[in-house]
């Protein structure tokens, strides 16, 4: 399967949203720590005004009567508080826009405390974010030190940006996989230089696969906070992972319990990447070619549907030459299969289940 998630954020990001290496990833994630403040605020005590001289402008004024600057993304958020599209909004005059804010967020609904992340490095502050109370922040600053801690700088050890077909680069803000803005981050690394042999890896053959991760998350709600690991052939220019396998991630809501699951969750996640070693796959590879599958019926028909069961078992006879008979082939006849699915999500709940079956060995 093709990974497109890093080729999206390459084509998307602007240069200020690019960095070179994850030491200056983390100082901009520091400094945007540093000079960010939480507070939790009743939505009477917010009030949406007009800039003057500035058609289209707001800020928003809190109970110390001091106007703050409002991001595209806290816009579109504090519109859903007041219950209006913010499409709408962004098209209608600065004072009508005000005046539907504030009758959405006091008059229409309920009073409610509004959790608003605020940001000022010199000049007008702004609201980053406006969300629920309970919001569970993981500051951007606290993943990129960890992965800082495990993985260094991002561009000289053997985790670091990856290549163009295997081969080495100069990371630039051009080809770079080290994301971050006012919103979200982003960061792909792999280890190209100790790849893993795996026996039987196309059509009987042996092949070379690197190990590669993603890592995202939002202080501001826009997305969840998460950790994929895979194995993967090649990353293009563009940044598409070829031939992915057994890609498997670790999501987590920013609920009031986010920060305490970082810990528990996604640091031992990142963790275990580091330390392990191409031995262990390989090891596990190995032992699943060992461990036999005595009813290859029973077995897939306990983990897929009766037609993708059937479609398993042709793709491995059809790239093998021979019937299913062990944990890999298994491992091996459903990724086979997902390559011919269409849509990303159900080929990567594939690969997940591929990834479960291979765990079967350890």
């Amino acid at each position: 399967m093709e990974l497109m998630q890093a080729s999206r954020q390459w084509a998307s990001r602007p240069q200020d949203e690019r960095f070179v290496s994850l030491l200056e990833l983390h100082a901009f994630t520091k400094q945007v720590r540093e000079n960010s403040r939480a507070k939790v605020l009743s939505s009477r005590d917010v009030v949406m005004q007009p800039v003057e001289g500035d058609a289209r402008g707001l800020v928003c004024v809190g109970p110390n009567g001091g106007p703050v600057a409002l991001t595209h993304w806290s816009f579109g958020q504090f519109a859903g508080l007041a219950g209006s599209p913010a499409g709408y909004l962004r098209e209608l005059p600065a004072p009508l826009a005000a005046d539907c804010l504030n009758y959405g967020m006091h008059v229409k609904r309920d009073i409610q405390d509004v959790g608003v992340l605020l940001y000022k490095n010199g000049g007008t502050p702004e609201v980053r974010a406006a969300t629920g109370p309970g919001y569970g922040r993981v500051w951007n600053e606290s993943i990129v030190g960890s992965l800082v801690d495990r993985f260094g700088d991002g561009v000289t050890g053997d985790w670091r940006v990856p290549g163009e077909f295997g081969k080495s680069i100069t990371v630039t803000k051009d080809n770079t996989t080290l994301y971050a803005s006012d919103r979200d981050m982003f960061v792909f690394l792999a280890d190209e230089q100790n790849r893993i042999t795996v026996p039987g890896r196309r059509y009987g053959a042996p092949g070379e696969m690197a190990r590669g991760f993603f890592v995202w998350n939002s202080e501001t709600g826009s997305r969840t906070l998460g950790v994929a690991t895979f194995l993967f052939d090649y990353v293009c220019c563009n940044r598409i992972v070829w031939g992915a396998e057994q890609y498997k991630h670790v999501t987590i809501r920013h609920t009031a319990g986010a920060p305490d699951r970082f810990l528990e969750e996604v640091g031992p996640a990142l963790r275990e990447m580091s330390q392990s070693s191409s031995h262990d796959v390989v090891a596990l590879i190995g032992e699943a070619k060992k461990k036999r599958v005595d009813n290859v019926d029973e077995f897939l028909a306990k983990r897929f549907t009766k037609s993708q069961a059937k479609a398993i078992a042709a793709a491995h006879l059809s790239d093998e030459g021979r019937p299913i008979e062990s944990l890999w082939d298994v491992t091996t006849g459903v990724t086979a299969y997902a390559r011919g699915i269409q849509y990303q999500d159900e080929r990567v709940a594939l690969e997940r289940e591929a990834g479960k079956i291979l765990d079967m060995a350890a």
